[in-house]
């Protein structure tokens, strides 16, 4: 097929134990699914429907390096594990989403905070805050079928050997049957979809020289330095 101006390279991931790589279609990231960390933000954890937003595929990046954003003073750490579905669907029943889910990693949402919070205060989308350029650090995906289906076991990050965050996955307000359910309901989620599925408590700032350790139970831990 010709095109009128370059083709990129579709953003993909690498694979645990694998050559191959895993094509990435979109992002969806859920908001406040941990109480603790709900709380810190200055929201009530009780179990409202879910809100998700969305990164760009290209904003996930496994090289291990996060350059500082511009335009910022302010960039938070949020440490999450990262779903990544091998089908998809419409109406998607809780019963069966697990049915569609390739594998895990371990991932960051990186925040230019302040713009966040800017956006938040004039009502406006996150995406200046969320969804810049190499916004999502994140590590090999590990399939199911080597790690089974993940809803608990410790999820922490320390930044420069000093534990920052530190929860469970059981901790989850909405488990991943229920975000992949729930998303289906309103979007049509396929093949190389990922679902970022909350931090817990402890999000804050990084700064340039710090060295980001993630870990998630059966999963490892992924290393990013910020330059």
């Amino acid at each position: 097929m010709q095109y009128v101006i370059e083709q990129q390279a579709a953003p993909s991931l690498p694979v645990a134990g694998s050559e191959a790589r895993f094509p990435v279609r979109r992002v969806y990231c859920i908001g406040r699914n941990y109480a603790a960390h709900a709380i810190e933000m200055g929201h009530d954890p009780d179990r409202e429907p879910p809100f998700f937003f969305q990164k760009n595929p290209d904003n996930l990046d496994p090289s291990g390096v996060f350059p500082y954003p511009p335009k910022t003073s302010d960039v938070h750490h949020e440490i999450e594990m990262a779903v990544a579905l091998k089908s998809g669907g419409i109406d998607i029943p809780i019963q069966s989403a697990l049915d569609h889910v390739l594998g895990h990693a371990v991932a960051l949402d990186m925040t230019r905070r302040d713009l966040q919070g800017e956006a938040k205060k004039l009502g406006r989308p996150w995406e200046i805050g969320k969804a810049f350029e190499r916004s999502a650090p994140i590590g090999p995906l590990h399939p199911v079928a080597e790690t089974g289906h993940l809803d608990q076991g410790r999820i922490a990050l320390n930044v420069n050997g000093e534990r920052r965050q530190d929860g469970d996955l059981n901790q989850m307000i909405w488990k991943v049957p229920e975000m992949i359910a729930y998303l289906s309901e309103y979007f049509e989620l396929a093949a190389g979809d990922i679902i970022l599925s909350g931090t817990p408590a402890g999000v804050g700032p990084v700064a340039v020289g710090d060295t980001l350790e993630g870990s998630i139970d059966g999963l490892g831990s992924f290393v990013v330095k910020v330059v």
